[in-house]
């Protein structure tokens, strides 16, 4: 446990200090869009890349590994849900909710971090985790939230958002990344030396950068977010996301092997793993876009993270 301990704890100090940053206002809100866009359009891409383009090609063709976490995934949204609508908590809210008890951050955190603590051959089934949660599980969840606006037009609205929401996943360049990289692994492609070079430089930048990103982002919703709300709005949603999400991948997944599928134990339990990291920090800005209460998902976010040290520490050393 004290050998993982030492793994993960520079990844959860980065995002403490990017919290402490944030809230000391030793970094200017303001500046935090610059640090996301930073991470987002140029470094977590090329680190996408690389990991995409060195992977062997069948292993992000792995159609097991997506179909039994995209079961879980739907799973979770449908059972997120079901256990947040009441009077005050509509469509747009539990959605949101949802998303996050579903979408980990496996983005900003889970790739760095797994390949960290369990070797480059764990970046294929996180990659493949990330294109789930990007393309099916946030355009789900972000056509449900459009279910509030009117019984006659709630269907119209619905399948509105969801078209938007593929267009943003359109526009998000990870998944782009990802492609050129399984392009690349096929085809053996390398780029030239100092092309190279330069979008390796962006990759090892991703990340610090992102880590002490998510803890500003994080600092700036708790700030943002002064109103007082019961703890239980939040605090059953981030439980969700960190022990029921990964028990469910790993009966599903435990489950398909017993059926005979061809499912790799690593990737079980890279896949276990993924579901064990806390909740993503980008779904806040997300439903803040849309008018959902940001304040109850920023709190859920927190929770998950704070608590993921300890709880994702004892999942890889369950796993592992």
């Amino acid at each position: 446990m004290l050998n993982i301990l030492l793994v993960t704890f520079p990844f959860f100090a980065l995002v403490l200090a990017g919290y402490l940053a944030a809230h000391r206002r030793m970094l200017p809100l303001e500046a935090i869009p610059g640090l996301n866009g930073f991470v987002l359009f140029f470094a977590l891409p090329c680190m996408l890349y690389r990991f995409g383009s060195t992977t062997p090609i069948a292993q992000l063709l792995d159609l097991v590994v997506v179909g039994v976490y995209l079961v879980c995934a739907l799973a979770m949204v449908a059972f997120a849900i079901a256990m947040s609508l009441n009077r005050r908590i509509r469509w747009n809210d539990a959605s949101f909710g949802a998303l996050v008890a579903a979408f980990p951050n496996s983005g900003f955190m889970g790739v760095p971090l797994l390949v960290a603590l369990l070797g480059p051959l764990a970046a294929g089934p996180v990659i493949l985790t990330i294109l789930v949660d990007m393309v099916v599980t946030s355009s789900l969840c972000v056509a449900l939230s459009r279910l509030d606006e009117g019984q006659g037009h709630g269907r119209l609205a619905m399948l509105d958002a969801g078209k938007k929401a593929l267009r943003g996943v359109a526009a998000n360049p990870m998944p782009w990344a990802i492609l050129l990289g399984a392009l690349a692994s096929y085809h053996q492609f390398t780029l030239p030396g100092p092309v190279e070079k330069t979008a390796w430089l962006l990759a090892d930048a991703a990340s610090p950068v992102a880590l002490f990103t998510i803890g500003a982002v994080l600092a700036r919703s708790q700030i943002q977010a002064s109103h007082p709300m019961p703890v239980s709005d939040y605090l059953p949603v981030a439980l969700m996301k960190l022990v029921l999400h990964p028990l469910l991948v790993l009966a599903v997944g435990t489950a398909a092997v017993q059926l005979g599928l061809p499912l790799d134990p690593f990737a079980l339990t890279v896949m276990v793993l993924v579901a064990a990291l806390p909740s993503a920090s980008n779904v806040s800005l997300l439903a803040e876009r849309l008018g959902a209460d940001n304040g109850r998902i920023a709190r859920i976010i927190l929770v998950s993270t704070a608590a993921s040290f300890l709880s994702f520490s004892g999942a890889v050393a369950w796993l592992t």
